[in-house]
């Protein structure tokens, strides 16, 4: 309790002053050696945070994919701490599994299949070393650069999902059968902003809809009235074009 009792001012003070501290926030980064414009993302954790899968990307005006700069590590190689023993079921040891609602928008919008006709990540069809990193624990920067050039406006995106993430909506009697929405419960939630790279401004993303429950598909649901909790999980995201 006394961990407890010391911890709760420390929330509160930081949800008044709307800042987090510094020393609490981690750095991470990406595509350090591309050599397009480079940004700061810096993504505040919700009261609800509790190790998200998340993942950072680049698309034109039209919504048309142009590149991956983030993406955590267990979604991105398809290798969890606990493997897939079958559906369903999990092992005490890491490996392989097979997790299509974690971040669904995503994985139809970039449109590479994996060997087993999924579009998430596989330990066969891994994501580049450059772009993934370990599911932050807390409060972030991300420091990555594009490595395509881009000379026009275009929208950076963020899709987070957590886990059996359940509310009174999405829960584990909603589709008992269906093991991949029984890995997520709750859905991803997408959030985006446009970026003009002539601009050093400061933007916010805000959240613009939620993936497909159990990530058959990408379509992408504007009605966020049944996603309770999973909108507690991120505070803030904001982007900045760097030198």
């Amino acid at each position: 309790m006394r961990y407890l009792k010391f911890m709760i001012p420390l929330f509160l003070t930081a949800c008044v002053s709307g800042r987090i501290p510094e020393n609490d926030i981690i750095e991470v980064i990406t595509n350090a050696n591309a050599l397009g414009n480079k940004y700061q993302i810096e993504v505040i954790k919700g009261p609800e945070h509790n190790h998200p899968s998340m993942v950072v990307w680049t698309e034109d005006l039209e919504g048309n994919y142009i590149e991956t700069l983030f993406i955590t590590r267990y979604v991105g190689t398809g290798t969890y701490a606990h493997g897939s023993v079958s559906p369903g079921k999990w092992s005490d040891r890491p490996g392989e599994a097979r997790r299509p609602a974690s971040l669904p928008f995503w994985a139809h919008q970039r449109g590479v299949k994996a060997p087993d006709g999924l579009y998430i990540p596989s330990s066969d069809s891994p994501m580049p070393d450059a772009v993934t990193s370990a599911t932050p624990p807390g409060s972030y920067r991300l420091k990555t650069a594009q490595g395509k050039i881009q000379n026009g406006k275009f929208r950076i995106l963020m899709e987070v999902n957590q886990p059996w993430d359940s509310n009174k909506f999405y829960t584990n009697s909603l589709y008992p059968e269906d093991t991949n929405y029984m890995t997520s419960l709750q859905p991803s939630i997408v959030y985006a902003v446009t970026v003009d790279p002539d601009s050093d401004e400061r933007l916010y993303l805000n959240p613009i809809g939620h993936g497909e429950p159990n990530g058959s598909s990408g379509k992408l649901y504007t009605d966020l009235t049944q996603i309770t909790t999973a909108r507690e999980i991120i505070y803030s995201i904001s982007i900045q074009k760097i030198n």
